[in-house]
């Protein structure tokens, strides 16, 4: 019988509920290297997490029988009792709903992963915001923006 063989390359962002910087330098990589290996529990194959105080990005090479909201919700709903469990703050964390997914060609994963390393350097000159309607703009995904991400502005 002849197998499926595929390698389907997307990246996600999801933001701290309510946008809040709650994502400390302290402990933020603690929380993406529990992130990537939530994606290699999955049997998904984590390229990088990487993301600043109030927004993550991830970057996956994603198998077909794997859903991506379901990745993305089972990702939400450990990381977010990893780090209430940790005690890294003095309150309740959570994740803002909903998400961005946006695919790439095997030949963008070099340009995406340095993308998603520099996000910090990236977050001096540009917002979460103009940051994520950009994505959007680019992947033509028509929207409304009533329904994006709670702003902070």
């Amino acid at each position: 019988m002849a197998g499926t063989f595929s390698q389907i390359y997307i990246q996600c962002v999801f933001a701290v509920k309510g946008r809040e910087n709650l994502l400390q330098k302290p402990w933020r990589d603690e929380v993406f290297k529990y992130i990537s290996g939530i994606i290699t529990e999955k049997k998904q194959k984590s390229i990088i997490v990487n993301g600043v105080a109030d927004h993550v990005h991830i970057f996956v090479g994603l198998k077909p029988a794997m859903a991506i909201s379901d990745l993305v919700r089972d990702i939400k709903n450990n990381s977010s009792s990893f780090i209430n469990n940790q005690k890294f703050l003095n309150k309740k964390f959570s994740w803002q709903g909903g998400f961005g997914a946006f695919s790439y060609a095997h030949s963008q994963i070099e340009n995406v992963y340095k993308y998603i390393a520099n996000q910090e350097a990236h977050h001096r000159k540009k917002t979460f915001k103009e940051e994520y309607i950009d994505f959007l703009k680019k992947f033509n995904i028509e929207y409304d923006e009533k329904y994006l991400f709670d702003w902070l502005d």
